[in-house]
């Protein structure tokens, strides 16, 4: 049920494990005291003393993040792991675990919410790196307060464009600098709230629930957009959960209980006794905590450091869904490039990166302000959290096997937290909102239609299917001549005759000495042990089949499964071997149960989609692709 703590790691094995958490896992919800205090306090209702409502405020702050990261994630959800992983396909696969594994041409429900959680991502992928980076060099008006808009706007568009630039180069380099500057900025953020919650201890006092209980509650109507303001602390709480099998559910705990939450607590109290101090005060209270000049000069350098990381975080965490969509079946192939060979987990996706780009350097240019940006802010990543909790719920129920009694009422109310801050960021959505949730809508779409589009044609291809025995008896048919060589026809069902072959023979009369039947699949797991990855059977006449196994966190790699082929004694040469794929060319116009609109969507993917060919790292000049016309 649990994560199992490394056995027999050293002191800075541990140390190292903890710094990667800060600089990977904290990076968005480090940086979200940036704007998330403003926002709260410039949401206040129009009657509420501003004292206490800066006390109401910081105490909603201090138990949001107490209920839904220490309680909800950390001390929950963090133990619903797929051997180690974690993220939301990570709940998919778990709540799947032990069921018909066989494609049905319809989703579920379950599974359109779920992906629907996913989706979301992806818009926040984009709008997270706007926000943070263009709060960052807003900075510069603490020091110039003359500074044009359109001067911040453009820093900001700079700093996007370089960071996904360089992608393509990895963060091997970059990735040993995370941990430390994230601790850098925890403690100077956290010292420089402390040194003003020194000079007004009152503030303390907000720890007490009651004060965000009787701001809830004193203008509950209007408390509305507060609440939407007050979720902005807690944006990146889904990566603890997403990025627990690079570090750990330990280190990732240790990371916050000791270094991340006591530096945003001082911070946040911090910023509350500095607008306690000066109720004049109308500027973000966050830069307003260094000294005038070389300090918050300091602090503003610290700030785009830290705003990078977080973006860069979230940028792979975004290659990391694409790729764990693609195994799973539920996103077209794209072009995977890996950054690291040390480590499969640090990937690049070039048209993903590529996309992400353009977004965001578009919404800063559309919004112009992280005021404005803010107003749009929060409302993929609730619903992200509510899925979450549905898909935890099932997970605690049926894969548990909890009683209703205990796991209604736990999942109830961190359902009920989720959906109040969603229904308090409904009303960003004329403001903005619309535009993550637009994004979540088309990944959405694409991710049900490639899917769907899929189990339909495997249902068809393989629905007459030609068994093991009828094969072999053809093989044997005096009318097939057998030829030199061998061969590998690619098959999308591991069982069955692959229609490759079955046109191969027609339109030859032919066929190699030595023939696999090569399927790969993925497993609902994240990767898959040596010794279990491929499993290999005689047929009869010289016809082999094969399948390879890869995890959701995993890539195919074709030809290293050919070497295992021939040592487990199949008579063949990999690099004297041709390989025979299907290429699919769709038809609209079928009896498919798809809407049209689906069906041409999937034909424009299937048609742009990286072939299978390349996916499957199998060199292009032993290839031979045959055409398969298919009316959907």
């Amino acid at each position: 049920m649990s994560t199992t703590s490394p056995i027999g790691l050293t002191k800075s094995a541990k140390t190292a494990l903890c710094l990667g958490a800060l600089g990977v896992v904290f990076g968005d919800i480090g940086t979200s005291p940036l704007y998330t205090m403003r926002e709260c306090i410039a949401r206040l209702p129009d009657g509420v003393d501003r004292a206490v409502g800066v006390l109401g405020i910081l105490s909603l702050i201090f138990w949001t993040l107490f209920l839904v990261v220490s309680v909800k994630y950390l001390f929950f959800v963090t133990k619903a792991d797929n051997r180690g992983e974690g993220g939301i396909f990570a709940l998919l696969a778990l709540s799947h675990a032990g069921r018909d594994t066989q494609p049905k041409r319809r989703l579920g429900v379950f599974i359109i919410v779920i992906l629907g959680g996913a989706a979301l991502l992806y818009g926040d992928g984009i709008i997270t790196p706007a926000i943070s980076v263009l709060s960052a060099a807003e900075g510069f008006k603490a020091i110039a307060p003359n500074m044009e808009s359109w001067m911040i706007v453009t820093i900001a568009c700079v700093i996007l464009a370089a960071l996904f630039y360089f992608q393509h180069k990895g963060s091997k380099n970059i990735g040993g600098v995370f941990g430390p500057v994230m601790i850098a900025w925890f403690a100077i953020i956290g010292l420089l709230g402390l040194w003003h919650i020194v000079g007004n201890p009152g503030v303390l006092k907000a720890l007490n629930p009651w004060y965000g209980y009787n701001l809830l509650f004193h203008m509950p109507v209007q408390i509305g957009a507060l609440l939407g303001s007050v979720v902005l602390a807690i944006t990146g709480a889904e990566a603890l959960y997403a990025d627990m099998g690079h570090f750990g559910r330990k280190y990732i705990a240790a990371a916050w209980y000791f270094v991340a939450f006591p530096g945003l607590l001082f911070c946040y109290f911090g910023q509350g006794a500095f607008v306690l101090a000066n109720p004049d005060f109308r500027e973000n209270p966050f830069f307003a905590l260094a000294p005038a000049g070389i300090g918050q000069a300091v602090l503003i350098a610290l700030s785009i450091a830290a705003t990078i990381i977080a973006s860069q975080a979230l940028i792979t965490g975004t290659y990391s869904l694409t790729r764990q969509a693609m195994q799973l079946g539920y996103f077209p192939r794209l072009k995977v490039s890996y950054t690291n060979a040390a480590h499969s987990g640090q990937i690049y996706v070039p048209l993903v990166n590529a996309l992400l780009a353009i977004g965001a350097i578009a919404t800063v240019l559309g919004f112009g302000s992280s005021e404005r940006l803010a107003a749009a802010y929060g409302i993929a990543v609730t619903g992200t959290m509510a899925v979450t909790t549905i898909a935890f719920f099932v997970v605690v129920y049926k894969r548990w096997r909890w009683s209703l009694w205990k796991a209604l009422p736990l999942c109830g109310v961190f359902l009920a937290i989720d959906l109040v801050f969603f229904g308090a960021n409904i009303h960003k959505i004329r403001d903005g909102g619309w535009f993550p949730l637009a994004i979540g809508a088309l990944i959405l779409a694409i991710m049900h239609t490639w899917k769907t589009g899929k189990n339909e044609i495997v249902a068809r291809v393989y629905g007459n299917e030609v068994t093991e025995d009828e094969l072999v008896a053809i093989v044997k048919s005096p009318r097939v001549a057998r030829v030199a060589g061998s061969a590998v026809f690619m098959a999308g069902n591991p069982r069955g005759t692959p229609l490759a072959l079955l046109h191969h023979l027609k339109a030859n009369k032919s066929l190699q000495q030595t023939v696999v039947l090569l399927s790969i699949i993925t497993e609902e797991v994240p990767s898959i042990a040596n010794e279990d990855r491929l499993s290999l059977k005689f047929i009869g006449e010289g016809v082999w089949r094969g399948v390879g196994r890869y995890g959701y966190m995993e890539s195919p790699d074709g030809a290293a499964l050919m070497e295992m082929i021939v040592d487990r004694g199949a008579a063949l040469k990999p690099r004297e071997t041709t390989y025979y794929f299907n290429r699919e060319m769709v038809i609209s116009g079928g009896e498919a149960r798809m809407w049209e609109w689906e069906k041409a969507l999937y034909s424009f993917l299937s048609r742009n989609a990286r072939p299978a060919k390349d996916y499957y790292k199998i060199p292009p000049t032993q290839i031979i692709e045959l055409g398969l016309p298919i009316q959907l």
